[in-house]
């Protein structure tokens, strides 16, 4: 196979797996064992290889000695530190937008919007997943910045990640009427209400998380396994 060609099938092996996690159908700690993924992708074993150590280095795969490749399970702090930096990178996105925004990318953001709707009417869940993400990445893609695009897509997917882990309960709502509220602030042209829905919008699914449950939490094992403990003397 030609450099481009085993270029190309390592980019489709890595962004096939992580579609998979951003649309949590494969979730956290899951083992990624190098046999299925060449059975199940059509694949070589080296590209599988190559693109399990580009998603490790993305933080979406995590490969460790004598156990193998899986997918990340993020902790609190990190967590915390992937929707701070989503919040700085969406701003930029919205200020750059809203700068230059043409009808054209109004009409788009509604057409992701009403797709979105659709998808949480009639489901199932990894398409309203998918295509509450899409929104995000198209804001991205319409600013005009490539890399921007690039460093939220992986957010996108460490974000996922997270939910799998902390969310409070089952809804993999991502805000639709927010989203809505912030495309009638793009189309106003007005930043600062745009970089306001979006903050709020990005503060509310973090608060939907679990997370200062697990930072503050303390294991009493004696407490845990008490219950085992008294059927023994049963």
């Amino acid at each position: 196979m030609k450099p481009a060609s085993k270029a190309s099938e390592i980019e489709r092996i890595a962004d096939t797996i992580a579609r998979a996690v951003a649309e949590q159908r494969l979730p956290p700690g899951t083992r990624l064992v190098e046999a299925q993924l060449v059975d199940s992708l059509k694949a070589n074993r080296n590209h599988v290889r190559s693109a399990l150590q580009r998603l490790a280095l993305r933080r979406i795969v995590s490969i460790q000695p004598n156990r193998g490749a899986s997918i990340a399970q993020p902790s609190v702090e990190e967590a915390r530190a992937v929707f701070t930096a989503r919040s700085v990178i969406e701003r930029g996105v919205i200020e750059i937008l809203v700068s230059g925004v043409r009808k054209l990318d109004i009409s788009l953001l509604k057409k992701q919007r009403d797709k979105e709707q659709a998808a949480i009417r009639n489901g199932p869940r990894e398409v309203i997943i998918r295509e509450s993400g899409q929104f995000h990445l198209l804001l991205a893609r319409l600013a005009g910045n490539a890399v921007l695009e690039e460093m939220l897509n992986d957010l996108i997917t460490r974000s996922s990640l997270i939910i799998s882990l902390y969310q409070q309960h089952n809804n993999p709502q991502c805000g639709c009427d927010e989203h809505g509220n912030i495309i009638q602030a793009i189309e106003a042209q007005d930043p600062v209400k745009a970089v306001q829905c979006m903050s709020h919008h990005l503060h509310d699914i973090e608060m939907h998380l679990n997370l200062a449950f697990w930072e503050t939490r303390t294991v009493d094992f004696g407490s845990v396994f008490s219950e085992e403990a008294e059927s023994r003397l049963l």
